[in-house]
């Protein structure tokens, strides 16, 4: 009867004590699946949607003919936060870094913060980039990247990372060539060649005397030449040992090639391609052109890639239309998904629009395709947004350090992958 009394009257407090061990417990299973809270960065893994669950195939690139043969899909993995993660691979004073993408001295809130997360594939691991290595593995060696500002943001990430190793670099640029560098110990040079849509293009106006554009009202726009590469890299493919290309951005970029004011008029072999096609039959019609002209024109045994789109990650409109991007963490799959969706055609459908066309173009040929699109959706969290000093944010560049860090991690696995194939 004692004993039953005693038990009693310490009930309520042993029922305490369960509720606040419950309490507890929930609290912290529930911090542990926190997915994007700006304030709560956890050891998170975000799984990508496998490309089997049939959502925009076309986006991924993994059945198309142009690849490397490694056992590894690079492409389909996680991002994995690691809070102490440490960056030595250079900083914010590399002098290279365009102003608008040095995140850290523009003092972007997560710009440190960026680097911390960790692109781990599904089925393998991707080594980090070791730069010691790299400059003496690729000792006179000429290195090209062809493309827009995107393929820019990647130059500059490997020149930083290469400055931090070999100081003694002197500027000099290979015909054409917009920015180039040479490091003299290892007569290593890199290059970044500027073009817009690969081929040639610039102004056009009706001509008085007429002809088969004027006939069809056409009174001006933009002649692009589909057959002829555009001249500040059209040396690139005999003189760099490896070439890296992209386009894709300003095939869509109706401020600049507006379709009724300046549409993009498309010629072959010196006359208007009639009936005029749309952009994406342009866009088709130039990668079937410098895919060959690059294989024709390459030094022999030289190493093509071709990188597939960068996303961009405007949400509440487009650029011009008071978009932004001010989220400080990747991306969850679903969420990825309702951006980037061919379904839902939304302001950023431009990455997977343009990787189809791409895949189509590079099948059968001897390039091999850079797959940083998968990778780069979850990555809403990278761009210089409203610290990238312009009137809009900028959610189509990256910050640097960033992501384009990863993208020269997998560039660099693949130049060896394929050099162990040879």
């Amino acid at each position: 009867m004692a004993a039953t009394k005693k038990f009693s009257s310490l009930f309520p407090l042993l029922s305490l004590i369960c509720f606040v061990s419950v309490f507890l417990l929930l609290s912290l299973s529930r911090k542990a699946s926190i997915s994007s809270s700006p304030t709560h960065p956890q050891v998170l893994q975000f799984k990508p949607i496998a490309a089997a669950n049939n959502i925009d195939t076309d986006a991924t690139g993994s059945d198309t003919d142009a690849s490397d043969g490694s056992s590894c899909d690079y492409s389909d993995g996680s991002w994995i936060y690691d809070p102490d993660a440490r960056f030595d691979r250079y900083d914010s004073s590399c002098k290279e870094i365009f102003k608008g993408w040095n995140c850290i001295l523009n003092n972007k809130s997560n710009g440190r913060d960026i680097v911390k997360w960790r692109w781990k594939p599904r089925n393998c691991d991707l080594p980090p980039f070791d730069p010691v290595k790299f400059i003496h593995s690729y000792r006179d060696t000429n290195i090209g990247f062809v493309g827009d500002s995107l393929n820019r943001n990647m130059f500059v990430s490997l020149f930083c990372t290469l400055k931090r190793v070999s100081g003694e670099v002197k500027k000099w640029r290979p015909a054409g060539a917009d920015r180039g560098f040479t490091f003299l110990q290892y007569n290593l040079t890199i290059a970044y060649h500027r073009t817009n849509l690969l081929a040639r293009y610039g102004r056009w106006s009706a001509n008085g005397n007429g002809g088969k554009l004027e006939a069809l009202g056409y009174k001006e726009g933009y002649r692009v030449d589909v057959d002829i590469p555009e001249g500040t890299w059209e040396k690139a493919p005999s003189f760099h040992d490896i070439l890296i290309f992209n386009t894709g951005h300003w095939w869509r970029a109706p401020s600049k090639f507006d379709p009724v004011k300046s549409p993009m008029l498309f010629f072959e072999k010196g006359l208007p391609v009639i009936p005029p096609v749309p952009p994406d039959v342009g866009l088709d019609k130039v990668l079937k052109h410098m895919i060959r002209f690059v294989e024709k024109n390459k030094q022999r045994g030289a190493i093509k890639l071709f990188r597939t789109q960068s996303p961009r990650h405007f949400e509440g409109g487009d650029w011009d239309q008071g978009g932004s991007c001010q989220r400080l963490q990747p991306l969850l799959p679903e969420q990825v998904e309702e951006l980037f969706s061919l379904k839902n055609n939304g302001t950023n459908s431009e990455a997977r629009l343009v990787n189809q066309h791409l895949f189509k173009a590079l099948k059968g040929s001897n390039f091999h395709i850079l797959d940083i699109t998968r990778m780069s959706e979850f990555r809403a969290d990278a761009h210089p947004s409203s610290a990238g000093g312009k009137k809009h944010d900028d959610c189509m560049h990256w910050c640097l350090p960033g992501i384009t860090d990863t993208w020269n991690d997998l560039f660099v696995t693949h130049l060896n992958n394929l050099k162990i194939g040879n």
